[in-house]
């Protein structure tokens, strides 16, 4: 077929397209540690079906990447130029990124679509060195999950409210049924699996319990101070008598199984409660966290890669408008059992799809109101490095049977050096 000049070029274009010949497809990469996960992997699903739907030549190449090791895995690939074009990051761990220039400066997208972020649950902590990095989707507060029935054999008939009565109950439900000398069911968990961010979380649920922190308001050190080996030592009773399944793998699907009497987790350990088996499902419940101030703040953000090319950032823009449109952030709450952060976004269906909804309203307003991160002031930009020297140090503590105060005034000293 002989084309002119004219219509040619405008077939370069792709104005025109000649019959039988199919577009290009666009594909945008997205990779997730929640990929299948049931309620948060459900959600991210709905928002590409709608997404691919309403672009039907883009494709997105939805990829699970392992939460262990998710921010090392990451981070080789933008540091080799080979950045999702969605970006999905833990809020404790973005700022590595950010401090490298490697993610986009999203004020003049947010601008430009009119995007309204007033009143956006934690969106401050998507504020770093004057730009907006990134936009918040969840800021939760941890509540108490437990097995009802293991309590009551125990003799309790209320879930515990303090931290005596919460250690008293792990003392009671860790059990050995059959005699054998194994242990057939754990008070409580903790995570001893690898060093990373998960020892720092799960310490400071304990931490914060008895009045410390990591580092105060100012950002200043405050791992060697009363309250915070206080609360180091109320983790580490736990651990030295056996009241936590040894090397802290799998705990939510321990606690489903029913050996675990007590688990502290966020919002999505709705996911794995669905997943119980039908004898048990009934005897597990939700309770305020006995540990308060509770563990909380921000968990995780959608982005833009600043090396991504500007017609799949423009694609990968419109995802996160789908995102945080109010359609899918009701959805969120429903699907995630958890508040979006969009006000407006937990209605009438929330309640009733999440029952225990809200505990998790109220769990996330005292975090709030307490001051609650994950990620330490005045280390945020050395986050990751903190978190993997920390637990080297309190892994060691344990292993080798050291005094708390010894390490404390360790990780106090490694933590004042990578300010």
């Amino acid at each position: 077929m002989k084309l002119s000049r004219t219509f040619a070029a405008l077939l370069l274009a792709g104005i025109v397209a000649l019959p039988g010949l199919a577009a290009a497809e666009t594909r945008l990469n997205f990779v997730s540690w929640q990929k299948g996960e049931k309620g948060y992997g459900d959600w991210w699903q709905a928002v590409i079906d709608e997404f691919e739907t309403t672009h039907p030549d883009v494709k997105i190449d939805f990829t699970l990447m392992p939460r262990d090791g998710y921010s090392d895995a990451m981070i080789t690939q933008f540091a080799a130029g080979s950045a999702p074009d969605i970006v999905h990051l833990t809020s404790f761990e973005y700022v590595t990124f950010a401090e490298n220039g490697w993610l986009e400066d999203l004020g003049p997208w947010i601008e430009k679509s009119g995007m309204d972020l007033n009143g956006w649950a934690g969106q401050s902590v998507c504020e770093w060195d004057g730009k907006t990095q990134c936009i918040m989707m969840l800021y939760f507060g941890y509540i108490m999950a437990y097995n009802e029935q293991i309590l009551a054999e125990a003799g309790i008939a209320e879930p515990p409210k303090t931290w005596d009565e919460f250690l008293a109950a792990a003392r009671a439900t860790t059990i050995d049924r059959d005699g054998d000398g194994i242990k057939d069911v754990y008070g409580t968990g903790v995570h001893m699996v690898s060093a990373n961010s998960g020892w720092t979380n799960d310490m400071l649920i304990y931490v914060l319990s008895a009045g410390g922190r990591w580092t105060n308001n100012e950002g200043k050190v405050t791992i060697n101070t009363p309250e915070t080996i206080e609360g180091i030592n109320r983790w580490r009773t736990l651990v030295d008598e056996g009241l936590v399944p040894p090397g802290g793998a799998e705990l939510d699907q321990l606690f489903i199984e029913g050996k675990v009497a007590m688990r502290l987790n966020g919002p999505w350990i709705n996911a794995f409660l669905q997943k119980a088996d039908p004898a048990i499902q009934p005897h597990l419940k939700y309770a305020a966290s006995p540990m308060q101030p509770p563990l909380g703040g921000a968990s995780n953000v959608l982005t833009l890669a600043a090396e991504t090319p500007q017609e799949k950032k423009e694609l990968a823009w419109e995802f996160i408008q789908l995102a945080t449109s109010q359609k899918f952030q009701e959805l969120y709450s429903e699907l995630g059992a958890s508040p979006a952060p969009r006000p407006g976004a937990v209605g009438p269906a929330s309640f009733e799809k999440v029952p225990h909804m809200q505990l998790l309203i109220d769990a996330t307003n005292a975090a709030s109101a307490a001051g609650v991160d994950r990620m330490p002031k005045g280390l945020e930009a050395q986050n990751n490095e903190f978190t993997k020297l920390a637990a080297e140090q309190f892994q060691r503590m344990i292993i080798e049977k050291l005094p708390t105060e010894a390490v404390a005034a360790t990780v106090q000293a490694e933590a004042e050096a990578l300010q």
